[in-house]
């Protein structure tokens, strides 16, 4: 997952200045070898990082929803868990022991330190299940201590306590689940909460509190000094951070518009930042800045509205893309390699399946619906389950003779080419006869209204990375939240939650693979979704920071990172 490109100098054209270019050149090379040969890294300094969208400002990882505020709060917070270039589960803050993967003793480390001073105890791990196990919880993570034993009774307000919760001491708790799994341990949330800081305070009232707007406080490498909504977070570094005192001494990340970043990066007004593919060359072409790229864990799809949210599960009940034919008409429509190569520049390719390529569970091609391109397949489809042009104007009408129009939505996040990229998708369609409305909203209102299942978003564009841990409950199962489409499948659930018995695959991650193959087989069959590309991840890198590496679990810690 980690391949670097290095940009080429220019030539300069005068005799002296091209040799006392290359002198300095030379000699700078010299000293950043010689540097980093003996490991010494240089303190201080400002690092400036880019986000390509403005943050919602929900800066606690309890609460938080989308990709911008987790990059944010990956400077300034920590899990008590991480995860190695295989994406498998290690110690960071903590340690754990199970013997029957149903009961586990967790150990903390000692002397942890949250940013308002206080020490780290097992009780702000504690605070913060009980918090998202709170009837008055409002944030995506339930599914992520549903299964610890008692998490129920607490919920609906029969108990007090979760039951399967036993506090040891200060660096010692005992927590057991409903019954033993594979993925007990990775489906658990992995993130303290800091309980002084939000004593007293109703859970009903903490997502708009200062606490996770304003003011957050984290157990991270950095701690945040300043937020400007919308605009801006600055950070200095925590010289108690327990995995080493940072290098840099103050982090900014801004927001900055895409059609600036070149600029930007040009300029060394800017050292990180991830950028849309559309301008890697441009980027590549910088001699300031090198350009990083390796395998992710992301894909896009085209979603449909099949039904909706009731606040506890989902229930498929909107007849409009039901028909399956219609579903698969519309991916056979596309053609997804003209359209990944035209907008990924590269950096893409098509996707057959809800897991991409790189996870271990993927599936082969050869055991799956392709769906290739294939317009006139898409036609037949559309005749034979009546969907024909009845008044002469071009475009289909519905089995019943009705207008039929497909109303596409996709988020804006200022990128000028997301415009561009939606319009192709609608112009497949509109070349097999299906008329189509495209509506471009808001990034952050946008994702709102696919949580809320806002009836105004029919057919949607999305995308999803995957975890660590390859169970795609959380997203696919009937009563998962981030289930946009509002699917509804008892064969999947039923394979979903064999893959996760340890009676049924105990230890064998060959076995548990399989059914995950037998579940996107399922999938692409019923196809709720259109996957349409993977992506690699891509990020420019100011040659001035060093100590920055990748993997597919995602960059190192930013205390090991420092400025030439």
């Amino acid at each position: 997952m980690r391949k670097g490109w290095l940009m080429l100098t220019a030539i300069m054209l005068i005799l002296t200045a091209f040799l006392s270019a290359c002198s300095d050149k030379e000699e700078n090379k010299k000293k950043e070898e010689s540097s980093e040969s003996k490991g010494k890294p240089k303190e201080g300094g400002t690092l400036v990082y880019s986000l390509d969208s403005a943050p919602e400002g929900i800066f606690n990882w309890s609460f938080y929803g989308n990709d911008t505020d987790s990059k944010v709060l990956d400077f300034f917070d920590e899990s008590l868990f991480t995860y190695d270039e295989n994406l498998k589960i290690q110690p960071h803050i903590a340690t754990w022991d199970t013997k029957d993967s149903k009961v586990y003793t967790f150990t903390f480390k000692e002397g942890v330190k949250w940013h308002n001073g206080e020490e780290l105890t097992v009780n702000d791990w504690v605070f913060a299940l009980e918090t998202i196990a709170h009837k008055d919880y409002k944030g995506p993570r339930y599914t992520n201590v549903q299964n610890i034993e008692g998490t129920p009774a607490f919920h609906s307000g029969k108990a007090k306590t979760i039951s399967g919760i036993k506090v040891i001491d200060d660096y010692h708790i005992e927590i057991t689940f409903d019954k033993a799994r594979v993925n007990n341990l990775e489906n658990l949330w992995a993130y303290p909460m800091p309980k002084k800081e939000f004593e007293g305070m109703p859970v009903k009232d903490m997502l708009e509190s200062d606490q996770v707007r304003k003011h957050p406080v984290g157990l991270g490498p950095f701690k945040v000094t300043k937020i400007v909504p919308g605009e801006s977070v600055e950070m200095e570094r925590f010289d108690d951070y327990f995995g080493g005192k940072p290098h840099i001494d103050k982090v900014i990340l801004k927001v900055i518009d895409s059609t600036l970043t070149v600029g930007e990066l040009q300029n060394n007004s800017l050292d990180m930042t991830p950028f849309h593919p559309s301008i890697i060359n441009e980027i590549k072409a910088l001699d300031n800045v090198k350009v990083e790229q390796y395998p992710g864990i992301s894909y896009y799809y085209i979603g449909f509205r099949l039904g909706t949210w009731d606040g506890e599960k989902n229930i498929m009940n909107e007849p409009k893309y039901q028909n399956k034919k219609l579903r698969q008409a519309m991916l056979y429509a596309i053609n997804r390699e003209e359209w990944v190569k035209a907008y990924f520049y590269g950096v893409g390719s098509p996707v057959n399946r809800p897991i991409p390529s790189s996870h271990w569970v993927a599936a082969d091609n050869k055991d799956l619906e392709q769906y290739p391109y294939d317009p006139e397949k898409a036609k037949q489809l559309l005749d034979e389950d009546g969907f024909k042009d009845v008044d002469g104007d071009g475009f289909r009408e519905d089995p019943n003779g009705k207008k039929f129009v497909v109303n596409f939505s996709h988020y804006d996040a200022g990128n000028p080419t997301f415009e561009s990229r939606a319009k192709a998708l609608t112009q497949y369609w509109e070349e097999v006869g299906l008329k189509t409305k495209l509506t471009m909203t808001e990034a952050n209102l946008y994702y709102s209204m696919l949580d809320k299942a806002d009836k105004s978003i029919e057919v949607f564009f999305g995308g999803w990375q995957t975890d660590s841990d390859p169970d795609p409950s959380g997203l696919w199962k009937s009563d998962a939240v981030w289930n946009y489409p509002r699917w509804v499948s008892e064969e999947s659930d039923k394979l979903l939650d064999d893959a996760l018995d340890v009676s049924i695959v105990g230890t064998d991650q060959e076995k548990r693979k399989q059914i995950y193959i037998d579940w996107q087989k399922q999938f692409m069959d019923e196809l709720p979704i259109l996957p349409i590309a993977e992506l690699d991840e891509i990020m420019a890198i100011n040659k001035r920071v060093k100590g920055v590496t990748f993997s597919v679990a995602g960059l190192n810690r930013p205390n090991e990172w420092w400025l030439d």
